[in-house]
C-alpha cells in the first residue's frame, strides 16, 4: 500500500478556508431557515426537489438521491413534513414497490414563504462578499470537484 501524498502548504490552507466557510455557511443558512421559516435547510432542500418534479413528485430513491441523502434519514425528514402537511407520501399504483413523495399546495406556500429570506441570506453570506471573478472561479472550481465525485453530473440536479 502506497502512503497518501500529504498536503502542501497552500493546499492545507486552501482546504481549511473551504471547510470551514462550508461549515459556516451551512450553518448560518440552517438558522436563518429555522427563524424565519420553521424549518432545517435540510426540509428546505426536499421542498425544492419536489417542486422541481413533475407534478411535484418524486419516488423516494429519486428524492434521496437529488438531497444526498441516506433513505432512512430522508423517511423520517419526509414523515416530519408530511406532519406539516406539506408533503404526501403514497404507493406508485405501477410499481408496488415504489413509494412515492409529494409536494402538497401547504408544502409549495411554504417553499414559496421561505424562498426570499433563503435567497436573501444566500446572497448576504456569500456572493456579496465575492467580486464577479471570484463567482466565476467558485462555478468552476466546484463543476471540476463535483465532476470528479459525480461523473455523470453532467446534467445538473433537479
Amino acid at each position: 500500500m502506497t502512503a497518501a501524498r500529504g498536503l502542501d502548504e497552500a493546499e492545507q490552507h486552501a482546504w481549511r478556508e473551504f471547510l470551514w466557510a462550508a461549515r459556516l455557511l451551512f450553518d448560518v443558512l440552517d438558522r436563518q431557515l429555522q427563524h424565519d421559516a420553521g424549518m432545517p435547510h435540510a426540509y428546505y432542500l426536499i421542498l425544492a426537489a419536489l417542486s422541481g418534479a413533475p407534478d411535484h413528485t418524486m419516488t423516494m430513491g429519486e428524492l434521496a438521491r437529488a438531497v444526498r441523502s441516506s433513505p432512512s434519514r430522508l423517511s423520517h425528514a419526509v414523515a416530519r413534513l408530511e406532519t406539516a402537511g406539506w408533503v404526501r407520501r403514497g404507493r406508485d399504483p405501477h410499481h408496488r414497490r415504489h413509494t412515492y413523495a409529494h409536494l402538497t399546495g401547504a408544502g409549495l406556500r411554504a417553499l414559496t414563504a421561505a424562498a426570499p429570506g433563503h435567497v436573501a441570506a444566500v446572497r448576504r453570506h456569500l456572493f456579496d462578499r465575492l467580486s464577479a471573478a471570484q463567482v466565476d472561479a467558485l462555478r468552476e472550481a466546484c463543476a471540476a470537484v463535483r465532476a470528479g465525485l459525480e461523473p455523470a453530473a453532467g446534467a445538473s440536479p433537479r
